[in-house]
C-alpha cells in the first residue's frame, strides 16, 4: 500500500494506491413518539396500566395494546407523556412512531411505505429493502426481534393495518376511536381513555396562565367542551392572546345563542358518549375559536381545508399569496389547530427544507366544511395554485438531484418565489427528503388534479417524482401516480409524455419482479413513436427493454435492444447516454459469454466517462469489468478491477457500490482461497450494514 488514510477494516487485494475508508455514520436509536405539551393531567389509571404492559413487554415477546377514544380526547398526548418522561428506559433499542392519517389515501395506508421509513430509522437503506409488503414485515420482525423497542401506530381504523407493523419483540401501541375487536381477538390489551371528569380538567383550566374566575364558571368551561383535551385548549390559548378577559368572558363567548344548550344532552354526567357528540361540541369550539380570529388566519384556515392532502409545507401558503401567511400560520399553530409534522414535532429542525405542518384532524374535519362554502370557481382556483406550487417544487427538487432527459421546461417561479428560504434543496440528500416526505401530498394532489382536468400538471409532476420513486424504491406510488401520468398526457396529446410516463410505470413493475407487466408497458409505448421524432424516446424505450429481457434471461434479446439503444443515444449526441448503453450492452454481452467483446465495451466506455467528467459511472464501469474478468476465470485480474471499484465507489459515498464491490471481492477471496481478504470484506459489509441491519432479506 502506497498511501492513504484508513479509518476502520482495510482490504487490501495485491495493491492499493490511495485508500480512504471512513468509519460508518454514528447510529442513534430512533425516538419518533411526538413531545409531550404541557397541560397534561395526570390520568393515574391509564399510565399505570401503560406501566405494566411496557414492563412485561420489556422483558421478552411481543405486547398489542389498543388505546381507544374519542377523537381529540388525549390518546397520543397520554402515550407521549407515559413513554418519554416515565418508561423511555424500558425501550432504549427504539422508539418508532407514524400518525397513519398522514399516509392514508382513499381509506388505504402504504404499510409497506411505513415499513420502509421505519427500516431506513433501523440501519436498512432503502436500496437494500426488498419491495413488497411480506418480505419488508419479515424483515422488519427480524430487525427487532431480540430488541427492546416501542411501536406506536395512531390513528388505525382496521386490525390489519397494525397487522404487518407488529415488530419482532417489544410493545406495540395503536390508537383508535373504534374498539378494534379483531385485534382483540389476536390477544391485544383495551385501554380505553375516556373525557376528563370534572375535577381532572378544572385542574387543567386552573393551570392556565389567564385571569381566574369563580369556580362555577371553569365547571361551566368544562360542561361546554365536554371534557375533551383538544376543545379545552383551544378554548385557554384564545383567552392566553385576550390578558384581559376571564373564565366568564369565555364561557359567555362560547354561548350558542339560539341554537339551543351547547354540549351533551341535558340529564348527561357532563361527557359526550359517542364522537359524534364530541365532534358536535368541537365544532361549536372551533366556531367560536374561529369568529376571534383575524381575517388573514381564517383564509389559511379555510385554504388548509380546501388541501387535497393531509400535510403541507410552509411554503405552500406564501406560495398561493395569501395574506400574512406567516403570521396566520403561528395564529393557527398558536392556537393548537394546526401541529408540526415530521421531524419538527421532536423540536428537530431540518436544514434546507421548510417546516412541513398537519391539522388536527377534528379541526381538518371543520376546514374542510368551512372549505366546502367557496363557490365553484374559487374552489377550482385554490386546487390550480397547490397544484401549480406541487408541480413547481418537484421539478425544482428532481433537478437538483442531477441532470437527466426531460420532456418539461424548468420551473417559471424560483424556489424564493414559491416560499422556500434560500438554500434549499442545496444540501446533500435535501431535495430527495423534501420529496419523500411530501409524497403523500403529491399522490392526493395527482389524483384532485386528474378530477379537475389539470391533465398538464399531472404528467409533468409524474416525471419529476420519478427520482423518488427510483432512488427510495416507492414503488406502490408508482403504481398509482404514472396511470394518471398516462391518461393525463393522453388528453394533452402528449404521445411524448405517455412513452414517459410508460416506460417509468414499466420501471416499477421491473423492480417489484413483475416482468410480464413491464413489457407490456412497453409494447404499448412503442407504436407511439411514430407520432415523436425524439430520438432519446426510442433509446429509453428499448434500455427499460433491455433491462426486463435481461431479467427474463433473454441475453441475446437484450444485447440487440441496448445496441439499438445505443444508437439513439448516439445519434442524439448523448454523452452520458452513450456511456450507460455500453455499460448495460457490456452486461448483455457478458451473459452471452463474450467476454472478449464486453471488456472492449466497458474500456471504451471507461474512456469517455473520463473525458466527459461522468465520474459517477467510473465505479460502475469499474465493477462490471471486475465481473467479466471473473466470469472468465481471470480472478487476480477480477481482483485488481473490484479493488479498484471499491476505491472508486468509497471515494464518492456511493455506498451500494462499495457493498457490490466488497461482496464481489468476498466472492472472488473464496475462489482464491484468501480467508483473511473474505473475513475483512465480511467485516466492512457489517459495518456498511449498520447496528439496525442484520443482513436477513436485506
Amino acid at each position: 500500500m502506497s498511501g492513504g488514510t484508513v479509518v476502520g477494516a482495510l482490504v487490501q487485494a495485491q495493491r492499493i494506491d490511495s485508500l480512504v475508508m471512513e468509519a460508518p455514520a454514528p447510529y442513534w436509536p430512533p425516538r419518533q413518539l411526538p413531545r409531550p405539551l404541557p397541560g397534561f393531567v395526570n390520568r393515574t389509571r391509564e399510565r399505570a396500566t401503560l406501566r405494566q404492559l411496557a414492563e412485561a413487554a420489556a422483558g421478552q415477546g411481543v405486547r398489542t395494546v389498543v388505546v381507544t377514544g374519542l377523537g381529540g380526547v388525549g390518546k397520543t398526548q397520554l402515550i407521549a407523556h407515559c413513554f418519554r418522561s416515565d418508561l423511555d428506559a424500558l425501550f432504549p433499542d427504539g422508539q418508532l412512531y407514524v400518525d397513519l392519517a398522514d399516509v392514508r389515501r382513499d381509506g388505504a395506508v402504504d404499510v409497506a411505505g411505513v415499513l420502509g421509513d421505519w427500516l431506513h430509522a433501523f440501519g436498512v437503506p432503502y436500496a437494500h429493502q426488498p419491495a413488497g409488503l411480506g418480505a419488508r414485515a419479515d424483515l422488519f420482525r427480524t430487525v427487532t426481534t431480540g430488541r427492546r423497542v416501542l411501536v406506536v401506530v395512531d390513528n388505525v381504523r382496521q386490525a390489519p393495518e397494525v397487522r404487518a407493523l407488529t415488530p419482532g419483540d417489544g410493545l406495540q401501541v395503536a390508537t383508535s376511536r373504534t374498539m378494534l375487536p379483531a385485534l382483540r381477538m389476536d390477544g391485544a390489551v383495551q385501554l380505553v381513555v375516556d373525557p376528563l371528569d370534572e375535577r381532572e380538567a378544572i385542574g387543567i383550566v386552573r393551570g392556565w396562565p389567564v385571569a381566574q374566575g369563580e369556580e362555577p364558571a371553569a365547571a361551566e368551561l368544562v360542561r361546554r367542551c365536554g371534557g375533551v383535551p383538544l376543545a379545552l385548549r383551544a378554548v385557554g390559548e384564545w383567552l392566553v392572546r385576550r390578558p384581559q378577559l376571564g373564565l366568564d368572558d369565555a364561557v359567555r363567548s362560547l354561548a350558542p345563542g339560539s341554537a339551543g344548550p351547547w354540549g351533551p344532552a341535558e340529564g348527561t354526567d357532563g361527557t359526550a358518549s359517542a364522537d359524534e357528540g364530541t365532534v358536535d361540541v368541537m365544532e361549536q369550539v372551533f366556531d367560536s375559536v374561529l369568529r376571534q380570529l383575524p381575517d388573514h388566519t381564517r383564509a389559511l384556515y379555510r385554504f388548509l381545508g380546501a388541501l387535497p392532502g393531509t400535510t403541507f409545507p410552509a411554503a405552500l401558503p406564501r406560495a398561493a399569496g395569501l395574506p400574512r401567511a406567516d403570521d396566520a400560520l403561528g395564529d393557527l399553530l398558536t392556537s393548537h389547530l394546526v401541529v408540526p409534522a415530521g421531524p419538527e414535532r421532536d423540536g428537530a429542525t431540518p436544514a434546507g427544507p421548510p417546516h412541513r405542518f398537519r391539522m388536527h384532524d377534528l379541526a381538518r374535519a371543520h376546514a374542510a366544511a368551512e372549505a366546502a362554502a367557496l363557490p365553484e370557481e374559487a374552489a377550482r382556483s385554490l386546487l390550480r395554485t397547490v397544484t401549480d406550487f406541487y408541480t413547481e417544487a418537484a421539478s425544482h427538487a428532481d433537478r437538483a438531484l442531477g441532470s437527466r432527459f426531460r420532456l418539461q421546461a424548468a420551473p417559471t417561479r424560483s424556489l424564493t418565489e414559491l416560499g422556500f428560504p434560500e438554500g434549499a434543496f442545496s444540501g446533500k440528500g435535501q431535495a430527495l427528503d423534501w420529496l419523500d416526505a411530501e409524497r403523500g401530498n403529491f399522490l392526493a394532489v395527482l389524483r384532485a388534479a386528474s378530477r379537475d382536468g389539470l391533465h398538464d400538471a399531472v404528467w409533468r409532476l409524474c416525471e419529476s417524482l420519478w427520482p423518488l420513486f427510483h432512488n427510495r424504491a416507492r414503488h406502490a406510488d408508482s403504481l398509482e401516480a404514472h396511470p394518471l401520468g398516462i391518461e393525463a398526457a393522453r388528453w394533452e396529446n402528449r404521445p411524448d409524455a405517455e412513452i414517459r410516463m410508460r416506460n417509468q410505470l414499466a420501471r416499477a413493475h421491473r423492480a417489484l419482479g413483475d416482468l410480464d407487466r413491464a413489457a407490456a408497458e412497453l409494447s404499448a409505448g412503442e407504436p407511439l413513436l411514430e407520432l415523436t421524432e425524439d430520438a432519446r424516446l426510442r433509446g429509453m424505450l428499448w434500455e427499460t427493454g433491455g433491462l426486463v429481457a435481461l431479467g427474463q434471461g433473454r441475453p441475446a434479446d437484450a444485447r440487440a435492444l441496448f445496441t439499438s439503444s445505443l444508437a439513439a443515444n448516439t445519434e442524439c449526441g448523448d454523452r452520458h447516454g452513450m456511456v450507460v448503453q455500453n455499460y448495460h450492452l457490456a452486461d448483455a454481452v457478458r451473459a452471452c459469454g463474450d467476454h472478449g467483446e464486453a471488456r472492449r465495451l466497458l474500456d471504451g466506455a471507461l474512456r469517455l466517462a473520463r473525458e466527459t467528467g461522468d465520474v459517477s459511472m467510473i465505479p460502475r464501469l469499474t465493477l462490471m469489468t471486475a465481473r467479466v474478468h471473473a466470469d472468465a476465470g481471470a480472478v487476480e485480474q477480477a481482483l485488481v478491477a473490484a479493488t479498484d471499484a471499491v476505491e472508486q465507489a468509497n471515494g464518492q459515498r456511493l455506498l451500494a457500490k462499495v457493498r457490490e464491490g466488497l461482496e464481489l471481492l468476498k466472492e472472488l477471496a473464496g475462489r482464491s482461497g484468501d480467508t483473511a481478504l473474505a473475513e475483512s470484506c465480511e467485516r466492512r459489509l457489517a459495518e456498511l450494514r449498520g447496528p439496525g441491519d442484520r443482513g436477513g432479506g436485506a
